[in-house]
């Protein structure tokens, strides 16, 4: 037990740390003063949205980007509400003005597979009249100069896929706060693995790629079996193609802002459907965090157990938890300071309890149970 657990630590603690050190390495792109150049096609599936989309077409409404050099493209994956009545009322011409108004289409979600939110973007993707594809989710939130900053980006360092930040809102209740902490770690580990060369995860929510370098790499072609991954598994992709053109744009003036699951049964579901896709990774570097991140924390739930009848696992426990908890804290104080939520660390204590028991639990039903999204049951 004694050498798993040091084997394990080890490799936990080397990962950790190279994150942090990734984190750090990752600049800011530096404000440079550029004419826009580049032209985007927003692409947002949407299904059942109707409760969170005034919120987006809001923001939407206040980007600051010349209005011919982007348009919107809307894409209803069966909707059984109102959404393309709140869509086509949101964003209507007389409310934005004609000199102002992009150009806005909603299409039919053309399913062909298992997967319905790679159709959706598939869909769009072979109507965009623009050169860069801009991913984002029905109930997120924009920031106003999010095209400039990914414009100028684009224009100083030439990559082929950017992917870029996303938190949720802050929200009061203990459950929110603990998917917000869980939600930072993982932004810090993503930030991290690109600062390091090894780029292993991504947020659909905020994804920027050129879409002739999609169709080079046959989009989501080998994994539409799949019903999630649209982003993770585009990633794989690219970094195999584009190895140097795959960057991460780190800067609180593109962060995409969503919300949080209202319920444990629904946070479990997203969480299932997020680990379900784990087995079919082609990223050795992402297999390796998979299996250290779950081998920790089993190892510590082991650890605590064991030590309810044995002096040596409850010592070897009251080792392996200060580590962890210490280097996870560190990446979590720089993604919150990032984020500026570092009000939500106040509940990192209990959370760092908690999570050991939720991720395992999340991984093993990830195996055995179904899962639903946007009101459809997967089964394994």
């Amino acid at each position: 037990m004694i050498l798993v657990a040091v084997i394990i630590i080890s490799l936990y603690s080397i990962l950790i740390i190279a994150f942090i050190i990734g984190f750090d390495s990752l600049e800011k792109p530096k404000p440079i003063n550029t004419v826009s150049k580049t032209s985007f096609s927003i692409v947002i599936p949407f299904r059942n949205e109707a409760r969170v989309l005034p919120i987006l077409l809001k923001s939407l409404q206040q980007l600051k980007y010349s209005s011919d050099k982007f348009e919107i493209i809307f894409v209803d994956d069966d909707s059984k509400d109102n959404s393309v009545s709140i869509i086509e009322k949101g964003l209507d011409t007389s409310r934005l003005g004609r000199d102002t108004r992009p150009d806005i289409q909603i299409l039919t979600n053309n399913r062909k597979s298992g997967s319905p939110k790679k159709d959706a973007v598939e869909t769009a993707i072979a109507q965009a009249k623009f050169d860069w594809i801009l991913t984002t989710d029905a109930d997120c939130n924009v920031p106003q100069n999010w095209l400039q900053v990914f414009d100028a980006y684009i224009q100083q360092y030439q990559p082929k896929l950017i992917a870029a930040p996303v938190t949720y809102n802050t929200a009061n209740s203990l459950l929110k706060q603990f998917q917000l902490l869980d939600l930072l770690s993982l932004q810090g580990s993503t930030m991290g693995g690109f600062g390091i060369g090894y780029p292993f995860m991504c947020n659909g929510a905020n994804l920027c790629y050129k879409k002739q370098a999609f169709l080079d790499i046959n989009g989501f072609e080998g994994n539409k079996h799949i019903a999630s991954g649209d982003d993770l598994f585009l990633l794989e992709k690219m970094v195999a193609k584009y190895p140097e053109n795959v960057h991460f744009l780190k800067s609180d003036k593109v962060i995409i802002t969503t919300k949080p699951e209202p319920t444990l049964k629904k946070l479990i579901s997203q969480r299932v459907r997020w680990a379900s896709k784990a087995t079919s990774y082609k990223n050795n570097f992402s297999k390796l965090v998979s299996l250290s991140v779950f081998s920790m924390n089993v190892l510590l739930i082991v650890l605590f157990l064991g030590s309810i009848v044995g002096y040596y696992s409850w010592l070897l426990f009251m080792i392996v938890f200060p580590i962890k908890f210490c280097l996870d804290f560190i990446i979590l104080f720089k993604t919150a300071i990032f984020f500026k939520q570092q009000s939500v660390l106040k509940h990192y204590f209990w959370s760092s309890l908690v999570y050991p028991i939720f991720i395992t639990f999340i991984v093993l039903s990830s195996f055995t149970s179904n899962y639903s999204w946007k009101g459809r049951t997967y089964k394994k």
